[in-house]
């Protein structure tokens, strides 16, 4: 048995490498990302909605929504198991969720694409299918950030469910501070070129002015207590 030891002890070690090799690349920024689904034989996929699909897209993927696990189950149960399955959404957090459920479900190598089609696009690299939508100046979006002396511009979008989530609390807002601010939406999901200028990074970024100058910014989900902070901390009025 002690003749074996070192042996196993080898075989142990190369196992525990591999382990390690296959942690290390079970994401990878954009650029490598790009060059690794460039060499071909690999399956991708995107998992986010078909609206956010339509607004652009990698080449070639495929598109199943992982919010709706009926459709989610049924596509991917037709993807190769025997191709590497390179996944992405919109800033990799529903990606690397379905990039689990996959590994789980016996789809071993499958690689998650870091910070999403957000950081895909932020690294100046192609998308198909986006909409014809007009991209907003910046001469247009300094006019919408003076538009009074307090804006408050929203980056949302339809298709994002913390968005929507933010409908109502926004609603009860613009009620709540009638003629002390000014409340600005931006479709996130169509002015890419405004996201990236303004290097907002997600949906929803909800990002202050006041008298034309960004005083605050902040990424995700507010209270409308947190809003309602916001007139009283930086003044009102137009």
């Amino acid at each position: 048995m002690k003749r074996f030891l070192p042996i196993l002890l080898i075989i142990a070690s190369c196992l525990i490498s591999c382990q390690n090799e296959a942690q290390v690349k079970s994401s990878l920024p954009a650029p490598e990302f790009s060059q690794a689904i460039e060499k071909g034989g690999v399956q991708v996929l995107d998992v986010r909605t078909a609206e956010e699909y339509g607004s652009g897209h990698i080449k070639s993927a495929l598109q199943a929504d992982w919010k709706n696990q009926a459709q989610f189950k049924d596509r991917t149960q037709y993807l190769d198991k025997n191709k590497p399955i390179y996944v992405y959404c919109l800033g990799g957090g529903r990606s690397a969720q379905a990039a689990d459920y996959l590994r789980q479900n016996g789809y071993s190598n499958v690689v998650n694409l870091e910070g999403g089609i957000t950081a895909w696009r932020g690294a100046n690299l192609p998308v198909e299918g986006q909409s014809n939508v007009p991209q907003m100046s910046e001469q247009d979006y300094a006019k919408l950030t003076s538009a009074s002396k307090m804006v408050l511009v929203d980056f949302g979008a339809t298709w994002c469910p913390p968005c929507k989530k933010m409908e109502p609390i926004v609603a009860d807002f613009k009620k709540t501070q009638a003629g002390k601010v000014t409340v600005q939406a931006v479709d996130g999901g169509a002015q890419t070129d405004l996201m990236k200028s303004k290097n907002v990074e997600a949906l929803p970024t909800f990002i202050l002015y006041v008298s034309g100058k960004e005083v605050w910014r902040k990424q995700g989900v507010l209270t409308l207590e947190e809003m309602n902070g916001l007139v009283t901390k930086y003044g009102s009025g137009s």
